[in-house]
């Protein structure tokens, strides 16, 4: 019976203990902070605090008046590790949770924090030490891991999974052993050794070992995402089992609850409960199996505000600024998202929703905004500038549909940075100006490409004239410092681990720098130099800098391809980052309100016949008819129509629109089947089916002449260039191309197109085969406007800053020259940029942005800007010499292959084809090119010229069809009439077998070959046997 007691009671203190255990979690915990050196408890955990020494490096005001249950245990949870001496890893989704976390455990015990965002370029220098010159002379200086060691600070690492897997071990003994040997020669020593060592031998001996003492406070804190279910790498095991894990994940539905409710107590609380319910669904394991990407949880405070603002705002379309899913997700997942909202009657509030502008009232760095929605009057504050534009120009025609979207990005502006989403040529680029116009907003664009890295985001290294090394500001963070709007254009072709850097400057809008420079939010900083009793100038002093309360981000970006096999953009972790505004490609009618305003003087049976073929592509079920209208885009039509207006009569505008619509989709070198789509179109349309021809024309047909200082092809005619500077003329004629050029009907056509964009300001794209004279029609065009021409060669290793400048080596000093880019923007000369599909599409790209934004950052930390007036917004730390005004004189000429194969390039023309007024360059008709090669081989014979042209046009005619892959072009033709007017006493097969000699292992090919040469009387590879005399 004894026995059976005691069991009992053994049982019973087990299961005692158990529960005590299991209740652990739920228990109320309070926090008791200490004001100065004592002791912060956590519930029963007490944890010592002392004075920092620079208390300008403890986190600030990340300390709500109070702390949710979920926050205060996972706090408890650090507060015991860091007890024990553990370091910590935080893990959990993405979002800033975990990073707030440790930024308030700090705050809380008033430890010095070093940050650093990993991404795939950092380097084990980045985390140790970083050689720098001075003087003549380099040393080293302490980054973020080694600064944190010796001053006892808590370094936090964020993005482990971003991390090369061969970066972090260099910090595995540090982690472990308190132990680290630095570039420069000095040990890091764990401090009880150190200790030790010091009782025996004097701080001079020490130091003269170089020997370190690392503080007994140091600590680390890691925050990264799980992988494999988030893109990243997996943990290294060394490094995975020197540290203490905790996962961070959402606050409990009831803590976030509260918040929303702070957030917006206008709103009614059934509503905000139903948005909250329906966005924690989308984060459950079912939605993550079903392929859905996160919702972002953190940032439905940021919708709360929208609501608070316009408590009418639709429910849908509030989501949607969150979690764009019509964008992002296959049939399968967006009717799962859609089951959602109806589950909780988020369908329930659509209805009619009107908002506009009323008025904006600046005043400094902040704006009343005055709208009205649904017959109701709202005001709200958005951030401003006060930067001088240049208010002359004017070329934004608002429709209904941009009014609301300009109503939503003030809205979003407001309290969070956005991202517009939209296709090519829709016009985001316009749309960004006019915000920033209203706004008197300076914009600062960064133009984001695949290879871009972190230090192109924040800072770049550059040497100065004495050998010293510098870090410069990249734009992003110039418009911190100034208060400009950086537009960051291009977030769907950035790597997303180098992006991720930003997570800290969105959410927190604080960042910390390569060189060590910390910028603060100015609210934060007002109120910690004001607590400190320091003046700006200390708080300089220790690298605390204040941003700019007017500062803001914009993205651009286009939008994703869900259910491709290539990697989506857009996923969980960019979700948290913006808010997302989708910009749809207008409609017809909205089209013919931007054209009217833009072109007014266009007949409106114009604008009527080529919208309808625009309209007609992008409504088809046919896939080949809508890849057709990526050509067509918003931009590409104003071009167009500009171009109509100015050279088209009411007699033949049908034919004209025609051929124009071919020329931007380069209908030329289009599948026979896509092409006959484009002609179906234009037929249905009521329009020609084909272009204008130009094969049977003659020199009779068109005329090409210089006189009174004019330059006149057909019935186009232009100035020349330097005509009314002399002294400018001739210190520029050493680069006016002057080359040999024979003249013919198809050429002259083309240059008469070229003149005409030319007069109406665009930049000039010309495709075409290899060999069919690109090169030649730009040097001679220029030739004849007397036009000086720079020269840009692209191939696969151009990078960016060598399209801008050109780093040389001078007297041991690096030196960066201007490229042949900045020299033609600088000078007003035209830009030849030759096998532009040759170079990476991210690369290229910085032509986009010149172009369309006029503006463009260097190497050198140059700028290239259009308006005058940005003189007058330059920050103090910028001086005139880094400004370069863009010359209104200066064009731009590329020069690419046609996409696809034999040729091995780039789709150049389907990525960047619509900022360009494009024109196929084909061989010459057989008459233009017997004339052209009567003149290259003058004693030829006729018959012989005749005999080439015939089958090399049959040549052609195969390659078109596929059946032989090399387009031949009159290169090759030119190369043998010239060896034929050198040497006439070679045979023409000997000398046509110059060309074909590629193929000769190449059965069929040279088989190919043999019979269109033998049918045209040309006996290549002619043997003894293929000779059949005729029976007398």
């Amino acid at each position: 019976m004894l026995r059976i007691y005691m069991k009992q009671d053994s049982s019973l203190r087990r299961l005692n203990r158990l529960s005590k255990v299991l209740n652990d979690d739920l228990r109320q915990l309070t926090v008791v902070r200490a004001n100065h050196d004592g002791v912060v408890k956590i519930g029963k955990t007490e944890i010592p605090v002392t004075t920092p020494n620079v208390p300008q490096y403890v986190p600030y005001e990340y300390l709500p008046e109070e702390l949710p249950q979920s926050v205060l245990r996972h706090l408890r949870w650090i507060a015991q590790k860091d007890l024990l001496g553990q370091d910590i890893f935080l893990i959990g989704p993405p979002g800033p949770l975990r990073r707030v976390l440790a930024m308030q455990y700090l705050e809380l015990t008033r430890k010095e924090a070093e940050y650093i965002s990993l991404s795939r370029d950092t380097t084990e220098n980045d985390l140790k030490q970083r050689r720098e010159m001075r003087e003549g002379s380099s040393f080293y200086i302490d980054q973020c891991a080694v600064k944190a060691a010796i001053e006892g600070r808590v370094l936090i690492l964020e993005g482990i999974e971003k991390a090369e897997r061969n970066v972090l071990p260099a910090l595995n003994n540090l982690l472990e052993n308190r132990e680290m040997q630095l570039d420069d020669g000095r040990f890091l020593m764990h401090p009880k050794r150190y200790d030790q060592l010091l009782k025996d031998n004097s701080q001079e001996k020490m130091e003269e070992w170089k020997l370190v003492r690392v503080n007994e406070n140091f600590r680390v804190f890691a925050l990264g995402l799980p992988v494999p279910k988030y893109r990243g790498n997996p943990l290294d095991p060394p490094l995975r089992s020197r540290f203490q894990a905790r996962d961070i994940y959402h606050l409990s539905f009831s803590d976030q609850l509260q918040a929303l409710y702070q957030c917006a107590p206008s709103i009614d609380s059934s509503r905000i409960a139903e948005i909250l319910s329906c966005a924690t669904t989308l984060v459950t394991q079912d939605s993550s199996n079903l392929g859905l990407p996160d919702f972002p949880l953190d940032n439905l405070t940021s919708a709360m505000s929208i609501l608070e603002k316009i408590p009418s705002y639709p429910t849908p379309e509030l989501l949607s600024l969150l979690y764009p899913h019509h964008l992002l997700l296959n049939k399968e997942g967006l009717s799962a998202v859609e089951d959602v909202y109806q589950k909780f009657n988020i369908h329930n509030h659509t209805g009619p929703f009107h908002i506009r502008i009323e008025r904006v009232e600046k005043n400094g760095t902040a704006a009343q905004v005055e709208v009205t929605a649904d017959h109701q009057s709202h005001s709200f504050e958005v951030a401003c500038n006060d930067h001088m534009l240049d208010e002359d120009i004017n070329t934004f025609v608002a429709t209904d549909y941009h009014a609301r979207l300009l109503v939503d990005m003030l809205l979003t502006h407001s309290t969070k940075d956005f991202c517009i989403i939209g296709g090519k040529g829709c016009g985001k680029t316009s749309l960004v100006r006019e915000f920033a116009k209203i706004l008197s907003y300076r914009t600062e664009p960064l133009l984001m490409y695949q290879d871009m890295t972190s230090r192109d985001l924040l800072q770049h290294r550059y040497t100065l004239p004495n050998g010293d090394t510098v870090w410069k500001f990249s734009p992003l963070i110039q418009a911190t410092l100034d208060g400009s709007l950086a537009v960051l254009d291009g977030l769907d072709r950035v790597n997303a681990g180098t992006l991720s850097i930003l997570q800290r400057l969105v959410h927190d809008r604080e960042i910390t720098l390569h060189d060590g420079m910390r910028l603060l939010q100015h609210n934060k900083y007002d109120s910690m130099r004001d607590k400190l009793g320091v003046t700006d100038q200390e708080m300089n002093e220790r690298s605390v800098f204040r941003i700019h309360p007017s500062f803001r981000m914009i993205g651009l970006a286009e939008p994703p391809k869900p259910g491709t096999s290539a990697q989506q953009w857009l996923n969980s972790e960019l979700l948290t980052l913006f808010m997302y505004h989708h910009m749809a490609p207008l409609n017809s009618a909205q089209e013919s309100a931007i054209i009217k305003g833009l072109v007014p003087n266009l007949p409106s049976e114009v604008s009527r016949d080529l919208l309808a073929v625009s309209e007609r592509l992008r409504s088809s079920k046919d896939g080949n008819a809508r890849s057709l209208a990526s050509s067509l885009s918003t931009r590409q039509l104003i071009r167009i129509s500009r171009r109509l207006n100015a050279y088209t009569s009411p007699s033949n505008y049908k034919q004209y629109i025609s051929d124009a619509v071919h020329k931007a989709c380069l209908s030329r070198f289009l599948p026979p089947l896509t092409r006959h789509t484009l002609t179906d179109v234009l037929s249905s349309c009521d329009l020609p089916e084909e272009p204008i021809l130009t094969k049977h024309l003659t020199l009779d047909d068109i005329s090409c002449v210089v006189e009174g200082g004019k330059l006149t092809i057909d019935n186009v005619s232009y100035p020349l260039y330097g005509s009314d500077n002399a002294a400018e003329q001739s210190a520029s004629d050493a680069k006016i191309p002057d080359i040999l050029f024979y003249d013919n009907a198809q050429h002259l056509m083309v240059m008469r197109d070229m003149l005409q964009d030319y007069v109406l300001g665009e930049h000039i794209l010309l495709v075409g085969n290899q060999g069919v004279g690109k090169n030649k029609v730009v040097d001679r065009f220029l030739h004849l406007l007397n036009k000086p021409r720079e020269y840009l060669q692209l191939h696969r290793d151009t990078t960016v800053q060598s399209l801008t400048v050109q780093p040389t080596v001078r007297n041991g000093i690096i030196v960066y020259e201007d490229s042949a880019l900045v020299r033609a923007v600088k000078n007003g000369y035209a830009l030849v940029v030759d096998e532009a599909d040759k170079a990476p599409i991210h690369v290229t790209c910085v032509l986009k942005s010149l172009l369309e934004s006029g503006r463009a950052s260097l190497a050198d930390g140059r700028k290239i800007v259009t308006d005058p007036n940005e003189l007058a917004n330059l920050s103090k730390s910028t001086s005139q010499d880094e400004i370069i005004l863009m010359h209104p004189d200066f064009r731009m000429f590329v020069l690419a292959n046609r996409p696809g194969f034999p040729f091995l390039g780039n789709d150049f023309f389907s990525s960047l084809g619509d900022v360009f007024s494009c024109h196929a360059v084909d061989n010459p008709s057989i008459a233009s090119e017997l004339h052209m090669l009567a003149q290259y081989g003058p004693s030829v014979p006729t018959a012989t010229l005749k005999k080439l042209v015939a089958a090399f046009g049959e040549l052609r005619d195969m390659a078109d069809r596929g059946l032989i892959s090399y387009p031949y072009s009159t290169r090759e033709v030119v190369n043998i009439v010239k060896h034929l007017e050198q040497f006439p006493d070679d045979g023409i097969a000997s000398v046509v077998q110059n060309v074909f000699d590629f193929d000769a292992y190449k059965k069929e090919a040279k088989e190919q070959l043999s019979s269109v040469m033998h049918k045209h009387g040309i006996p290549v590879g002619a043997k003894p046997q293929d000779v059949h005399l005729s029976k007398p």
